[in-house]
């Protein structure tokens, strides 16, 4: 979600005093009508006449304000399916959101095909640990079938006290039938970098979700690798499952690896405001170790905007599988009664000009997530028969002691889910391969 101008302000004339609850919802949409002819000014007058006969003749007498906000949500969610319209709890809530803290499963949605649709869980929220994944389809919310819910609504229905439950029913491919996952609701408290050193030398960076503080937690990790292997030999960047977030936070990561003065990413839209181009500013910049990017299908938006300006920029070796592909920058826009506008305004490019919307990122090497058993060395060993094992065997005549066991390390120092996530090993083969080259003088 992006932050973006303030709303623009118009004062109409009318004669009814039911449309005076509509100037905020309807202000620019005169603004243009005036430019550009009578048809908007029908349209206008066609939703006051239904709103005068709901008002009139409904069986039940309704709140005007609860007309008004229904026909804004229609109006939005009819348009993409991330404009949407936020009354004041739901804008309260989503200001909470940024800072990293709420009640809830910890679920991104989108709705893709009319079906609302995971994009990822956030790593290590209850939806995580219950087995939600990215692409799952959420074809109910407890009772309440999700077909043409709004993702405010939705997001309003999974929302609740720590301790309560939800009952999702999930469709997945591979699946014969849907499946009820039941979670229990928590207090989402999203670490939004986590970091690890994988082995001498190479470092791990994992950005689960881009928030106020990403760039000085990034900024804190990157300096606690350096102080253990300065300088760092490489450095596996892990944005899977990261839905994205604040674009500021996506441009100042970049920043730590790209030059002063190169473009980062840059967006177009209609309105002058939504025309934005952001470089690399002055600062610290990290050593030119190589990376690899990691990215899935639960990769969108500020994750694919690092991942594509990295790539542009040859900085870094994209690795995993094709991303999500939200190309659009969402301005979020505060309304006088304390609700507010989630609006699409513009499509963001990366700095060769490539539009990720609906196409997404395309990895420099396709890499599958294999899960994997972590084997001991004792283990591996186990499966081959070496000289050493053959009957009369004889010694060699250097003087190194006989079992070499003690005489090697371990292939990897990662923690064991590191070692059984192919996708992480294949990182970091790949940068110990860059290493071992670059001392052969086969590269530079």
């Amino acid at each position: 979600m992006f932050k973006g101008s303030k709303f623009k302000k118009v004062t109409l004339l009318v004669t009814s005093v039911s449309l005076l609850t509509l100037c905020i919802a309807f202000g620019v949409q005169r603004r243009c009508a005036a430019q550009s002819g009578g048809n908007d000014y029908e349209s206008i007058e066609l939703f006051t006449d239904v709103l005068s006969i709901v008002k009139k003749s409904y069986v039940e007498d309704v709140d005007t304000k609860k007309l008004v906000y229904g026909a804004i949500n229609g109006m939005l969610t009819s348009l993409d399916p991330h404009s949407s319209f936020m009354p004041p709890e739901t804008y309260k809530e989503m200001k909470i959101d940024t800072k990293g803290a709420f009640g809830g499963l910890g679920i991104e949605i989108t709705v893709k095909d009319g079906i609302l649709t995971v994009i990822s869980p956030i790593e290590d929220t209850p939806a995580f640990k219950a087995g939600i994944k990215a692409g799952d389809l959420i074809l109910k919310i407890d009772d309440k079938f999700t077909k043409d819910l709004t993702i405010t609504d939705a997001v309003k229905r999974m929302r609740g006290v720590k301790g309560t439950k939800v009952t999702l029913t999930i469709m997945r491919e591979g699946f014969e039938k849907t499946k009820e996952f039941v979670i229990e609701r928590d207090i989402i408290q999203v670490k939004s970098v986590k970091y690890k050193v994988l082995d001498d030398g190479y470092g791990y960076v994992r950005i689960s979700q881009f928030q106020e503080k990403t760039d000085d937690d990034l900024e804190k990790a990157l300096q606690s690798l350096q102080s253990e292997h300065k300088p760092l030999k490489g450095l596996v960047l892990d944005l899977r499952n990261d839905p994205g977030g604040l674009l500021d936070q996506a441009v100042r990561v970049c920043e730590h690896f790209v030059e002063e003065g190169k473009l980062i990413v840059y967006t177009e839209g209609r309105e002058k405001d939504s025309k934005m181009r952001f470089t690399s500013r002055k600062g610290g910049k990290e050593g030119n170790y190589p990376i690899v990017v990691l990215i899935n299908s639960g990769s969108a938006s500020a994750s694919e905007i690092v991942a594509g300006c990295l790539q542009d920029h040859k900085r870094a070796v994209v690795m995993g599988t094709q991303s999500f592909g939200k190309g659009s920058v969402q301005t979020i826009i505060p309304l006088s009664d304390n609700s507010g506008l989630r609006l699409t305004t513009a499509r963001y490019y990366t700095p060769s000009g490539r539009s990720i919307q609906a196409k997404g990122i395309t990895p420099d090497i396709l890499a599958e997530k294999v899960e994997i058993a972590a084997a001991t060395p004792e283990k591996k060993d186990g499966l081959h028969i070496r000289e050493k094992d053959l009957e009369n065997h004889f010694e060699g005549d250097d003087k190194e002691p006989a079992d070499d066991k003690k005489a090697k390390p371990a292939p990897y120092k990662s923690d064991e889910a590191i070692k059984g996530d192919s996708q992480i090993l294949r990182a970091l083969d790949l940068l110990k391969g860059w290493d071992i080259l670059k001392s052969m003088g086969k590269v530079s």
